[in-house]
């Protein structure tokens, strides 16, 4: 009777490409050895899938074969043990199963009799060998990915808004590409601002280009290398931190942080989720007079046209037709406007201020730095301290946490403070033009950028009470303007108080003679 043996070819990709094994040669020495011993083929195996487990197609439906058709094949032959299995643990198991099946495992340039006891210490040695190849190859890569990202390179696929390229001697790195790092810095920018929530900025987004998912998108907006910094995850004793990545940043940091602490609800809360149309802007901002809760829209048809409402869906069903408050609050935009011929002054004044603060800025970072370079010195004495036994490592511990926190957040305070050293003459000008036409910036933009403006003037929601916009709070520089605006128009003239005072004082008689 005659031996009936399966052949098991098995490949991955990398081992073919590498070490040259091929399906074609193992096939040829399983079959010349099955020749000379004078054994029947059934079937030959092909696998390219990794050894790491026995969760492989090809394999489990060998397996499967075996078990419905038992007693039909005496062996499965590979050329060596490292082609059956490269985990001793999964490799013992299965030859136990085979072997309940009346299969014996066997590789024909590494063979055992598995009958002899001494001959499992060689099969361990065989099933180990492998397994500490794959162990060690893929602990090898982790240290060197995890050292190019301490070297500030980005690893894996480029997030949206970059791409992957390669300099001229094969190094890899991330580049901005457009038009995808516009829509991501368009994203960061709104998210920034608090105007819409996540959903309403991604279906903007999706109209302007953006070409993920929802999800993909949270993730995205959560992930440091958009402003410049590569994340290091904690490994055995290193802690966890941020290094300054190679590639460009996207956004600055302070945008970051800023956008990170309203997802976290450390700064203001989003919006609610708010299907705006046309007719009705102001929804989402107008608040119910009687109740304070937010008003919906709705419109209703009469005898010849559709007619819209802004209306309370509580007990107190209050309404108001959505064109006369529309109306109203444009009436009310009007008194934030600054008067034209002071367009000068204003740009003086806000020029003045902005070097002043930028002056600030300047002495707010030399404070932020003399502060982070005492807290790293700390830190170094403590370690020295460590060092010669001065201290426990627990309590070395404490203080590593503390001034590492404290060092972390003074640089993220570092990272807000403004690094505009340029001249805002022009940005200026254009602003100061487009406050004097609020009106016009509010009617000419498109929805969007109309409820963003509704947002930055009142801050908070607003309501109307006869036929009068009321808020708990205003803007302080749109509300500053408006205060200028009513002193200046109770003076025609539109001079200075002091000198407008001055100029009509007559001193007392006796210092000079009385004028007539």
């Amino acid at each position: 009777m005659s031996i009936i043996a399966d052949l098991y070819i098995r490949v991955s990709t990398d081992e073919q490409a590498e070490k040259g094994y091929s399906q074609r040669n193992q096939e040829e020495v399983l079959r010349k050895y099955c020749a000379i011993n004078y054994i029947e083929v059934r079937n030959a195996i092909y696998e390219d899938h990794s050894a790491k487990t026995f969760n492989r197609p090809q394999w489990n439906k060998l397996l499967l074969s075996l078990k419905k058709q038992k007693n039909t094949t005496d062996l499965v032959l590979f050329t060596k043990w490292d082609r059956f299995s490269r985990n001793a643990g999964d490799a013992y198991q299965m030859i136990s199963l085979l072997r309940k099946l009346g299969v014996e495992p066997q590789a024909i340039e590494q063979p055992l009799d598995l009958a002899i006891p001494e001959n499992k210490m060689m099969l361990a040695f065989y099933l180990a060998a492998p397994e500490v190849e794959n162990d060690r190859r893929a602990l090898n890569t982790f240290h060197g990915m995890r050292r190019a990202k301490k070297e500030g390179r980005y690893m894996g696929i480029a997030p949206f808004g970059y791409a992957n390229k390669s300099k001229e001697d094969g190094s890899k790195y991330i580049a901005l590409v457009e038009p995808a790092a516009s829509v991501m810095r368009w994203i960061f920018e709104e998210l920034a601002k608090g105007i819409f929530n996540t959903e309403q900025i991604y279906h903007m987004a999706c109209r302007r280009g953006f070409k993920r998912t929802k999800n993909n998108m949270w993730g995205l907006i959560r992930n440091p290398v958009y402003c410049g910094k590569i994340f290091i995850p904690k490994y055995k004793d290193e802690e966890s931190r941020f290094v300054t990545g190679q590639h460009e940043a996207l956004i600055s940091e302070g945008l970051f942080y800023n956008v990170q602490d309203i997802l976290d609800g450390k700064s203001r809360l989003y919006r609610p989720k708010i299907k705006t149309v046309v007719d009705f802007p102001l929804r989402g901002f107008f608040i119910c007079p009687k109740c304070q809760k937010k008003l919906q829209g709705s419109k209703c048809k009469g005898r010849h046209k559709y007619y819209h409402y802004y209306h309370c869906e509580s007990q107190c069903k209050f309404r108001i037709n959505s064109k006369i408050a529309n109306e109203l609050f444009i009436e009310d935009l009007n008194k934030y406007q600054p008067i034209a011929e002071v367009k000068k002054l204003y740009s003086s004044i806000l020029y003045e201020t902005h070097r002043d603060l930028a002056n600030n800025a300047g002495e707010q970072k030399r404070r932020l730095v003399e502060q982070i370079k005492d807290f790293e010195l700390r830190l170094s004495n403590a370690r020295d301290l460590l060092l010669t036994s001065k201290i426990e490592a627990d309590d070395y511990k404490l203080m590593k946490d503390d001034y590492g926190a404290r060092i972390a957040n003074l640089e993220r305070e570092l990272s807000t403070v403004t690094k505009d050293k340029h001249s805002i003459e022009e940005l200026l000008i254009k602003g100061i033009d487009n406050l004097i036409k609020l009106n016009d910036s509010y009617l000419k933009r498109d929805l969007s950028d109309a409820r963003s403006l509704i947002g930055l003037v009142y801050p908070e929601n607003f309501t109307i009470h006869e036929n009068k916009v009321q808020t708990a709070r205003v803007n302080k520089i749109i509300e500053s303007i408006y205060l200028i605006n009513k002193q200046l128009k109770a003076k025609k003239n539109g001079t200075k108080d002091g000198f407008y005072l001055l100029s009509r004082e007559v001193t007392s008689t006796g210092f000079k003679p009385v004028t007539f």
